[in-house]
Parts: structure tokens; C-alpha cells; sequence
């Protein structure tokens, strides 16, 4: 008897059977682009607008009941805004990070956050860089000036591709400028 399960173990050992049991939880990345924010010219950190605040208080109902470990966002108004109703909901402090250096947020969130949930707040023109970054292949094609209600979920585990799922929240958005980022 001893000898059959020690043959059975050796072959689950062998095939690699046991990995995914031992690899754990994946890592949970909720990326979203800044809420709806003031297209008032001339304005050099705009912030949100009300539809921006409200679609970032949705925000926070939805994420919150996941529990994140980390929020990070990029070092602009309407990023820190979209994600402060989540901070205060969840007790976390705003992280913030280079929105032009995405190779190093990737491999911090990796490294650091392995198993956990994290959201990311960016950008029209830094979110799919980043979700490069991340592994995901393929991408959606763009995101389009007046689309501020994705989400998008990236589940990582370790030797394994990255996992994309797109959905969208809130609110349909109101049709915006051509200002990026």
C-alpha cells in the first residue's frame, strides 16, 4: 500500500501535477483610467467632474469588498481623486508611480504583491502599456477619449500566461474631448 501512494505521489511530483496547489492565490490587478474629468482649457491638472466624482465613488463600492492590498494611482488630481473614495473605504494610503515607467510598477506588483488584490489608476494612453507589461496579449485596440468606465482584471499566478477580463462600471460615459491622459 505504502509503495502504491509513494508511486502515485513520484508521478504527480513527476507530471507536475502539484504545481498549481502549491502556487497559491494569483495576483488581482484591477487597472482603471481616471474617472470623468474638467475639460476646461487651459487647465493643467483638472479634476474630476461630478460624473467623474460619482463614477469614482462606484468605484469604490465595487473594489472595496475585494479587500486591496495596495492602490496606486499616477501623481495627477483626477487619478488621486477616482481612487481617494476607495482609500478611504478600505483604510489603504494612494501609492503613487511613474506612469511612463511601467516595466517597474509591473515587476514591483510581482514582486511585492504576489497573491494579493491591487488596484491601478492611470491613463487613456498609459493603461494598455501596462497591461503589456503585465503580459497580457492581446489587447484591446485603444481606449478612447470618452471611455472612462472600464475595468479591466489581470490575474497572474506564476509560469502561467497573464488573464484578462474586461468589463465596464458605472455609469455609460458622456462624451469628452480629445485631451489625453
Amino acid at each position: 500500500m505504502k509503495t502504491k501512494l509513494l508511486s502515485v505521489l513520484l508521478g504527480f511530483l513527476l507530471l507536475g501535477a502539484w504545481q498549481p496547489a502549491l502556487a497559491g492565490p494569483p495576483t488581482t490587478i484591477y487597472l482603471v483610467r481616471h474617472a470623468e474629468k474638467d475639460l476646461t482649457p487651459g487647465l493643467a491638472d483638472p479634476p474630476l467632474t461630478p460624473a467623474g466624482e460619482a463614477r469614482a465613488q462606484q468605484l469604490a463600492r465595487l473594489l472595496a469588498k475585494h479587500h486591496p492590498a495596495a492602490l496606486f494611482t499616477t501623481d495627477t488630481r483626477r487619478t488621486r481623486a477616482t481612487l481617494a473614495p476607495l482609500a478611504q473605504a478600505t483604510g489603504r494610503t494612494l501609492e503613487v508611480y511613474d506612469a511612463k515607467n511601467q516595466a517597474a510598477l509591473s515587476a514591483r506588483l510581482s514582486q511585492e504583491f504576489g497573491g494579493k488584490t491591487v488596484v491601478v489608476v492611470g491613463h487613456s494612453n498609459t493603461l494598455l502599456p501596462l497591461l503589456t507589461a503585465l503580459g497580457v496579449a492581446p489587447l484591446p485596440g485603444e481606449i478612447r477619449d470618452e471611455e472612462y468606465n472600464y475595468l479591466f482584471k489581470v490575474k497572474l499566478r506564476q509560469g502561467q500566461p497573464a488573464r484578462l477580463v474586461m468589463s465596464r462600471y458605472g455609469a455609460a460615459p458622456q462624451a469628452a474631448s480629445a485631451n489625453k491622459m
